[in-house]
Order: C-alpha cells, then sequence, then structure tokens
C-alpha cells in the first residue's frame, strides 16, 4: 500500500513532509522546521506524531523539533552532526518507517552532512535541500564535485521516483533553466504549466525524477545543450561534467 503524504507549507516557500500508512494514525514528519503548522496537521487529519526525519541542519529545517517534542518520547532521525538526532542515521543505513522501508543516502553539497530517505518500493525520495523542482541547493559547505556527485546519485534512481523537495522554488528555477536551454521543449512546456499552477495558488511538488532529468540543468551537464552553454557563460572549454554544473551553479546564484 502506497503512503500517505501530507503537504505541510510553512513560513515563505517550505514544504515539510507528514506521512503515514493508510488507516494508520502513526505519522513520521520530514524536515519539521516550524512546530505549529505539525502540530496544526496532525490534529486536522487526525494523527499522532510517531517520529521525525531530518536531512541536515538548516534553522528551516529542525527548529522546530524541540517543541515537537514536548510530550512526546518518538525518535528523530538524522545526521549525528545534529544535536536533537536521537537516532543517528548515515550512508549505507536502512530504516522501517510507517511499514516502508527508507534506505539512507549521503548528498553533501548544500551541507556536508546532507542526507536523503529513499523509499525504493514506492519509489520517492526526500531530499531536503539537494534536489529542488527544476533546480538544486545552494553550496554552502560542499564543494561542486561533492555536490554533482550527490546529484548524480539521485539520477541514477528509478525515472519514476517522486522528489519531495523543501522548497517551493520551481517557478523561478525553470526561469533559469529556460536560461540556460532556451530551446528545450520538454521545458518550455513545464515552465508554462508550473506557471499556471503558481497562478491558482498551486504547489508544484512533489515532481518526478524523469520530470528533472528532461528539465533540470543541473542534472544535465553531461547534455551537450546544456555544456555549449555553460562554455559561452564561462568564456571558456569545459571538458569535466563536474566543471559544467559549477558553472551554472555560479551562474544561477548571480541570475
Amino acid at each position: 500500500m502506497s503512503l500517505i503524504i501530507e503537504r505541510i507549507p510553512a513560513f515563505t516557500d517550505n514544504y515539510f513532509w507528514l506521512f503515514h500508512q493508510p488507516g494508520e494514525r502513526a505519522a513520521l514528519v520530514v524536515d519539521p522546521g516550524d512546530a505549529a503548522p505539525v502540530e496544526a496537521a496532525l490534529a486536522r487529519h487526525n494523527l499522532d506524531l510517531a517520529g521525525m526525519l531530518v536531512t541536515h541542519h538548516h534553522a528551516d529545517h529542525i527548529g522546530g523539533i524541540g517543541a515537537l517534542l514536548r510530550g512526546r518520547d518518538i525518535p528523530v532521525y538524522g545526521p549525528a552532526s545534529i544535536a536533537q538526532v536521537t537516532q543517528p542515521v548515515a550512508e549505507g543505513d536502512s530504516l522501517n518507517l510507517a511499514g516502508t522501508r527508507f534506505n539512507v543516502m549521503a548528498v553533501p553539497g548544500h551541507t556536508l552532512n546532507h542526507i536523503a530517505f529513499f523509499a525504493p518500493v514506492e519509489p520517492l525520495i526526500f531530499c531536503g535541500d539537494t534536489l529542488f523542482a527544476g533546480g538544486c541547493g545552494r553550496l554552502f559547505e560542499g564543494t561542486p564535485q561533492q555536490m554533482w556527485q550527490s546529484l548524480s546519485r539521485i539520477a541514477a534512481l528509478p525515472a519514476e521516483t517522486r522528489v519531495y523537495c523543501a522548497h517551493e522554488y520551481t517557478e523561478s528555477n525553470l526561469r533559469f533553466a529556460c536560461a540556460v536551454e532556451p530551446d528545450n521543449t520538454a521545458l518550455q512546456n513545464r515552465a508554462k504549466a508550473v506557471h499556471q499552477l503558481r497562478l491558482s495558488g498551486e504547489a508544484t511538488v512533489p515532481s518526478t525524477l524523469a520530470e528533472e532529468l528532461a528539465t533540470n540543468p543541473f542534472l544535465r551537464a553531461g547534455n551537450d545543450a546544456v555544456r555549449q552553454a555553460a562554455m559561452e557563460h564561462a568564456g571558456q572549454s569545459l571538458a569535466d561534467t563536474a566543471e559544467v554544473f559549477r558553472v551554472i551553479r555560479q551562474w544561477k546564484d548571480q541570475f
């Protein structure tokens, strides 16, 4: 049976993800940066919080943990370097949560301790701020090579994998993507569809990995058109795919 996953909007553009098995009240939340919207979602859906998953240490992903732990004796799964984590997990670990197996993936780049939770049977991935719909996270701590390797690992997952990222950045990400690949028809069509969704106040995530592979320049650094755009922007030849990624990421930072 597929998980039921509730989207919890928070702050200006964050999403927390609340998931549970159909017919079960025990639920887990991913990256709870604020307790209030999580408590409201639990009450609205008549669910009990059974645990928390954390992808990295930024405040908008962990800020609600303390308040959510009050009166609850529940595990917090995440990188060992985060003080609130009670069940440290790392690359290669597997968890059985809400009747579903999750594999822990190390995906450094945005931060050095960033992890993702991949459920191969669903399939889906809670990827925090590593991969976004149409984009990827900024490099606050890691190197372009690290981030490219992390994104390449995600790109190798099944194409039907649903991508649950942590921010509603899709429309601005796709504006940049169109600057990189103006002749990409799939990208142009996605950008139009996303614009209409945002005009209606609708969310644009989750996406699928297939969509990202077809339209996200940060997964397409090996594509000839993306490489050519990066070389024109940099004014130099770029033989290495990680270098293409580095140029595209820096270009986005200035876009």
